[in-house]
């Protein structure tokens, strides 16, 4: 053997020592591999995040943040609203100029984010109408920076996330098509056997904003049916953000890269909008919801009935995490940089709400049972030590009428105690028929007294 083979083979061999070192081999360009990569765990220790639909759409502000292509596919409603209140040759790129965010402060978006006791936050960077929220290299004249606000908007916000008091992951969407884009529009015109909008703009754009913001989440949004995640090179960014970049140990993505992918692929899934299967999932997932039931931008045409409320979306909560899932939850500021104050009520809702029963939440586990199958008012999480459960939590959406609850799924023994969360006295039980499930005496509390205005907790020590 020649002293060059020798040298060789001593190279690989500390080539090999130093990938075992890292704790983990590089990640290939397939599914295979990118799908092996395990998922960070403060992601699924956090359970709820905070969504912001916000761009040029906030500016007409009517039906949806799909206004321009249902104006441009003339939608009756649409075509209306802009005959009505605009001159014939206005165009959508003309509501950019008044896209001003001119009461627009970071600082206090962030703090409504904080209040509402959200562990990470994501904002859309570029929608579907391609306008960026960023001075995107990509993006002349159709950026933040370039026309409208004259500003950074993503780097503002990513500031003040990053300086507040309780830890905000802070995630990044971005929609990787663009509907009228002339690059993407010759692809399609090419039944997408061209790349150039991939390989010009939208793989571009998602390096620029890793490697400017850091997001440690990335919110990808595409899975059009023309268009797979061969077109997009999907594999190969998450390859790149896995592996090399400076997000790489923290990061965690969903599943929209592509047709094909939504529910297969991706660090975690969203499967579709406002996903709540009402069962435990074998793979962790994220419920995309909005507190306006049928729009995720703002819209001046909304009516009362069509928000959700506060007793609805903690439900939502509660369900969510009880079957292994996340709950991100969506609002749309205006045009003009403001959370309109009913977002802000429910969202100050649900974070005093969980300053209560935030134990029965964050960092829990799903439970051997997820509901109580008679009655879908009660729903089940747990807190582990290792293997071992610590304690069982009973979320009780509706106030029993005789102020006796019967849980059907734990089973109790000598040692077992009830409480509830935000009471102090220990609550009295008996146990059920043959030992099976328990009759629980919820508290007499005048108005002082009760600890919530919704979903009672009740947590179990020393059950099975």
């Amino acid at each position: 053997m020649t002293c060059i083979t020798l040298l060789k083979i001593f190279v690989l061999m500390a080539f090999l020592e130093s990938i075992l070192a890292q704790g983990q081999p590089p990640y290939q360009p397939n599914w295979q591999s990118i799908d092996s990569r395990p998922l960070p765990g403060w992601y699924d220790d956090s359970k709820f995040g905070i969504f912001m639909h916000w761009g040029v759409y906030s500016v007409p502000s009517y039906g949806s943040e799909w206004f321009w292509r249902y104006w441009a596919s003339n939608v009756k409603s649409y075509v209306d609203f802009m005959k009505q209140n605009y001159p014939p040759d206005f165009t959508y790129a003309d509501f950019a100029k008044e896209f001003r965010t001119e009461l627009f402060n970071a600082s206090h978006f962030a703090e409504i984010v904080e209040a509402s006791g959200a562990r990470y936050y994501v904002l859309t960077t570029k929608h579907h109408e391609g306008y960026t929220m960023w001075p995107s290299r990509y993006s002349w004249n159709w950026n933040a920076m370039d026309v409208g606000p004259k500003r950074d908007l993503v780097g503002e916000i990513a500031t003040a996330i990053r300086t507040l008091k309780t830890k905000v992951y802070f995630g990044l969407y971005h929609s990787l098509f663009a509907w009228y884009h002339p690059l993407y529009l010759q692809d399609e015109a090419n039944n997408f056997q061209t790349r150039l909008y991939p390989q010009q703009i939208s793989t571009p754009m998602l390096h620029e904003l890793v490697e400017n913001y850091h997001p440690e989440i990335i919110w990808s949004d595409g899975f059009e049916k023309t268009t797979g995640p061969e077109y997009w090179n999907s594999t190969g960014f998450l390859a790149w953000l896995y592996n090399s970049s400076p997000v790489r140990d923290i990061v965690v993505v969903n599943d929209r890269w592509g047709e094909g992918t939504v529910c297969h692929h991706g660090g975690y899934y969203t499967c579709h909008d406002r996903y709540n299967p009402g069962t435990l999932q074998n793979h962790k997932w994220e419920n995309a919801m909005t507190v306006d039931k049928h729009s995720w931008g703002y819209r001046r045409n909304v009516k009362l009935a069509d928000y959700l409320d506060a007793e609805e979306l903690i439900a939502s909560l509660a369900k969510t995490v009880s079957c292994g899932g996340n709950m991100l939850l969506n609002i749309g500021p205006t045009h003009d940089g403001r959370i309109v104050p009913i977002f802000e009520e429910r969202l100050r809702q649900i974070g005093a709400w969980l300053k209560v029963n935030g134990e029965a939440i964050y960092g829990s586990h799903p439970w051997k049972a997820q509901n109580d199958t008679k009655t879908q008012n009660i729903w089940y999480t747990s807190q582990m030590n290792g293997t071992t459960v610590e304690a069982v939590y009973a979320i009780i959406l509706k106030w029993p009428t005789n102020n006796h609850v019967f849980l059907g799924a734990p089973i109790s023994s000598k040692l077992t105690t009830v409480s509830m969360l935000g009471v102090e006295p220990p609550l009295k039980w008996e146990m059920g028929p043959k030992g099976v499930g328990m009759n629980v005496t919820m508290p007499t509390l005048n108005p002082v007294q009760i600890p919530c205005q919704w979903a009672w907790v009740l947590k179990l020590c020393n059950i099975l």
